[in-house]
């Protein structure tokens, strides 16, 4: 069954170069073969090289900055002061205010699901009280040490009021639900959902958040999902006109909102946005135009040092046996050489066999 695939596959090139206006040569007869020697000489030759053969594909894309995901109100209210699209917001910052009251980022894995209060228990509280120490509030005016454990006691409160008076909010002693937003790391505002002035309701996008790793972002057809496996190299020119090389690192499709977000596979039919990152991080992108066109030059298949020749020149062999071969010309006689094949890129096919070397002469179609 491998054979006769491999013979359809290969098939299919000859026909395409017959279509393309090369001429496929068929050899037949009895006798035809391996070593089958004539003076019939062909109407033009070629070399055999030895090379690198690769297959690729190139794709305009853009950069973006990679893991984008929507932050969205954890309660209703106006927005005050909307977040501003392309800074990047550390620990401690606010995102944007609603009702003339911040809306703080912290960092950690669990979401702010709650009002966080004196007696609460649990990871929230844990990762609350990590960010506490790590903005400076751990130690009291006295020496009290805030012990960072899941209890939300009386240390717990204490370093949550001095932070809130540097918040120039009233020191309750609470971390309200809607005060803060827990990401895992600093963020990029990729964009701003919400305007100054405007209403929101729980649950609605504020802003588009995203990391601070600059990717470059592409939209592959369904035909070719072979592209998008994790590690695929690529090769991306930058709009300076700069190479970089990097490798696709996660895909993603458009959620509701419009905005690329982590998903499963996408629904028939659309395309699928493909995330690249550069070997070389940030450094390879700084100072780029993120509004110009990037080029992205995925490899979906390679192979190294191996002999070449046109396609044209591989002849399809009749008679019990079948296969390929070469007609391999020296001086004033030709043999036909029965040869193994493989990979075909930009017009050359592998091909291996006794008597083929590089610098082999082998017949090809006249023009």
């Amino acid at each position: 069954m491998r054979r006769r695939t491999g013979f359809l596959a290969l098939a299919s090139v000859l026909v395409a170069a017959s279509a393309a206006g090369a001429a496929v040569f068929v050899a037949g007869g009895p006798g035809t073969g391996a070593e089958g020697g004539s003076k019939d000489l062909p109407p033009a030759t070629a070399t055999v090289t030895r090379t690198d053969l690769v297959r690729s594909k190139t794709v305009d894309g853009k950069i973006d900055f990679a893991g984008r995901r929507a932050v969205k109100s954890a309660v209703g209210g106006t927005v005050t002061v909307a977040a501003r699209e392309g800074v990047t917001v550390t620990r401690g910052q606010a995102l944007y205010e609603l009702d003339d009251k911040p809306v703080t980022l912290l960092y950690g894995p669990v979401p702010a699901f709650r009002e966080m209060k004196e007696g609460d228990r649990g990871s929230d509280v844990l990762q609350l009280e990590r960010n506490l120490v790590a903005l400076g509030y751990g130690e009291g005016p006295r020496g009290e040490t805030l012990y960072v454990d899941p209890r939300y006691d009386g240390a717990t409160a204490a370093a949550v009021k001095r932070w809130q008076k540097t918040l120039n909010r009233v020191p309750t002693g609470k971390v309200g639900k809607g005060d803060v937003v827990f990401q895992p790391d600093r963020i990029k505002v990729a964009s701003a959902d919400a305007a100054l002035a405007d209403q929101v309701a729980p649950g609605d996008p504020v802003l588009t958040a995203a990391s601070t790793k600059p990717v470059v972002r592409v939209e592959l057809d369904q035909s070719d999902a072979s592209l998008t496996a994790k590690g695929t190299k690529v090769e991306v020119t930058l709009p300076s006109g700069r190479t970089e090389p990097g490798r696709v690192t996660g895909t993603a499709e458009p959620d509701a909102s419009g905005s690329p977000e982590g998903a499963g596979d996408p629904a028939p039919g659309d395309g699928i946005t493909v995330e690249v990152t550069l070997d070389g991080g940030k450094p390879a992108a700084a100072g780029e135009d993120a509004r110009a066109t990037a080029s992205v030059r995925f490899v979906s298949a390679s192979r190294k040092d191996v002999l070449t020749v046109p396609v044209e020149a591989v002849v399809a062999l009749r008679g019990e046996n079948g296969g390929y071969g070469l007609q391999v010309v020296s001086g004033g006689t030709s043999r036909m050489v029965r040869v193994g094949t493989g990979m075909t890129a930009d017009g050359k096919i592998e091909v291996r066999g006794a008597g083929i070397a590089e610098g082999t002469r082998v017949g090809t179609p006249g023009q």
